[in-house]
Order: structure tokens, then sequence, then C-alpha cells
């Protein structure tokens, strides 16, 4: 599985680079923020199921409105004991219309996969849950917990590495300095090869640096998943009882000045030396949660960021539309489970390093 998702990432970063090569000429903006969605959307949807589908972008549309539904208001959460509550605010009908589409899209997807049979040597996630599902388990693995888990994927997987990478590039913008910096090392080590692999990834020092001020200032959720407490305990003067529903917000940590000096400025050095990470161990800097609920597509959405951004880098020079100054950036946040740019990110690429397949 590893290994195959580092065969897709690669071959879904350089076809974007292709279609960028193609849709920049003569100056042109590129609406970078849906390249860069459909690039996460892509390498989850080949690494969960081997291909790309022909609903890609309905896939994309569908979690995308699931994310924005989950972040809305909803009375019935304020009053969850009145249970006609979700029926009459129209909200029951809603969910049931999106389970809809999705369920009948992905029970496409498994009907599909069962009747192929893979010849590349490579097994994607769905082939291994089927396969254990037809070898039985003590476990039963239905279709129903399939498309749970293709879910999880689709919308877990690719909206939060997708809003890594768009918000990595807009503060890199907001920030000459920054992005000199990070374009001048990448080109020096992979110059060498005139190709961006995972190869001499750990070679970059100051990218993974921009990468964790990124999540710092923009978690992928900025509120975590809720945890029930084990125990009767007291915050600030309130006191909690056993089992009590706690969201842990993630997005004021990482801003909180008591913590990190000039908390709203971009300054990547602020991780230089240090020995704070995204692993959970740190408790003011939490953009992939902490302890047994870490998020287990963690390593995955990093190395998906990584090499997106080292690519990006590598073969152009990015540019702010006609008329408009780095400072002009728009910043302006999206609310929904994921944090994502309200206005796309529209970019004026230039063509620096030419795409060398195979070197």
């Amino acid at each position: 599985m590893f290994l195959y998702s580092k065969h897709v990432r690669q071959e879904e970063t350089e076809n974007l680079v292709r279609f960028i090569i193609a849709a920049a000429g003569d100056g042109a903006a590129v609406d970078l923020s849906e390249k860069i969605h459909l690039l996460a959307y892509d390498i989850v949807t080949r690494a969960s199921v081997g291909t790309t589908t022909k609903d890609r972008v309905k896939v994309m549309h569908i979690t995308r409105r699931l994310s924005n539904f989950g972040a809305g208001f909803n009375a019935a959460d304020l009053y969850p004991s009145v249970k006609v509550l979700p029926f009459l605010t129209g909200i029951q009908f809603k969910i049931e219309k999106m389970h809809r589409e999705m369920d009948g899209m992905f029970q496409g997807i498994i009907a599909e996969a069962r009747a192929a049979k893979s010849d590349d040597g490579f097994e994607d996630l769905l082939g291994i849950l089927l396969k254990c599902q037809a070898e039985g388990s003590e476990m039963a693995i239905t279709d129903d917990g399939i498309k749970a888990v293709m879910l999880d994927m689709f919308l877990a997987g690719s909206e939060t590495t997708a809003a890594v990478i768009e918000w990595a590039m807009s503060e890199m913008l907001k920030n000459p300095l920054t992005l000199k910096k990070a374009q001048e090392e990448v080109r020096q080590v992979f110059d060498k090869t005139g190709r961006v692999d995972e190869e001499r990834i750990h070679e970059l020092k100051y990218l993974p640096l921009a990468i964790k001020e990124t999540l710092r200032i923009h978690p992928p959720l900025p509120f975590m998943m809720p945890r029930l407490n084990s125990s009767k305990c007291t915050l600030n003067g309130y006191e909690i009882p056993t089992n009590t529903r706690l969201i842990v917000h993630a997005w004021a940590l990482g801003r909180d000045p008591k913590y990190w000096p000039d908390a709203e400025q971009f300054i990547p050095e602020r991780f230089q030396g240090s020995a704070i990470d995204y692993r959970g161990n740190d408790f003011q800097y939490l953009p992939f949660g902490s302890g047994r609920r870490l998020c287990p597509g963690m390593n995955f959405g990093a190395a998906n960021a990584d090499l997106a951004l080292a690519t990006l880098l590598y073969h152009f020079d990015w540019e702010m539309p006609r008329g408009l100054r780095n400072q002009d950036l728009d910043m302006t946040e999206d609310f929904a489970i994921t944090v994502r740019r309200k206005n796309p990110l529209a970019l004026v690429p230039t063509l620096k390093r030419p795409l060398n397949v195979g070197k």
C-alpha cells in the first residue's frame, strides 16, 4: 500500500505540472486551488481504489458539501431531545439525499473493483478490503463498512491535504523572502537530478519548517474530533462531569501568544532547532490531534504535501496576477470542517525547470 501510494504521488504531481505548463501561456493566471484539490483527490482515489473514477469531480463536490454542512448551524444540535426538529428544519432530508448520492457512487466503484483484476503488481486499499471480505475473517467486512472507509479516505485524506498545500503556497506568496528561501533550497537539491522525487525530499531543511508553520496557523481541522473525558475534572473553574463531550480548539492553540511570539506572523524559522513536531507530543501544537485519536493518515498526508509543494516550487516561479502585489493576497478563511481559502488562489506561473520524467 505504501509503495503504491509513492508511485501514485509521483505520477499525479507530474500530471499537475503538465497541466500548469499547458494552461500557463501568455502570462495567464491559473486557479491553483482547484488543481491542488483535484491532485489530492486523484492521489487518494488511486491509492484507495486503484484508479481515478469518472465521477471524481462529483465526489469532490459532494465531500466538500459534507464538510460545509458539518460546520453549519444546526438548530437540532441545540435541542437534541426534540426528535422532530431535524425534519422540521429540512436537515434530515439533506443528509439522506447526500447519503444516497455518495452511497450510489461508492457502490458502483466497489462493483467495478470486483469485476476488474489488477495486473500492475500493486494492491490498493479497496482491493485489500475486498480480498479480506471474500476470504472471511473473525470480524465480517460488509459493503457498508467498506464504503465508510472510502468516505473517510476521501473526506479526511484529500480535503485536509489540499488545504495544507493551498495555505502553504498562500503564506509563501504573502511572504516573498520565505518563498525565495524555500525555492532556492528545492532547486539546489533537485537540480542534481532534474526531477523532484521522494528519494531526496529528506534533504530539504527549510521547506519542512514552512509546512510546520503553515500547520500552526492553518491546522487542517480547526476543531479536533470530540473526546469524552474518562473522569470528572475542573478546568478554569468549570467542573466537567465524566463522559462530557469535549472539543479542543487547535486553531486557537496555534495562535496563542502565550506559546507563540508574533503568533499572527508567518515565521518558519521559529521551528529551526526546535523539538516541536506535529505528532501530538506538544500540546500547544496539535494540527493532527494527539494520543490514540492521532490522525491515522498523518504520514500519508504529509508525504503528499511535501512532494506537491516541492514540485510546484521547483518547476515554476509564481507571481500575483497583473496589477496585484503579494501583500494584496486575500487570506480570508472559509469556515467548514476543513478550513479552506474563501477565494481561489489564482497565480501566474512561469516555467523555470522543464519536466524530466524517468531520470
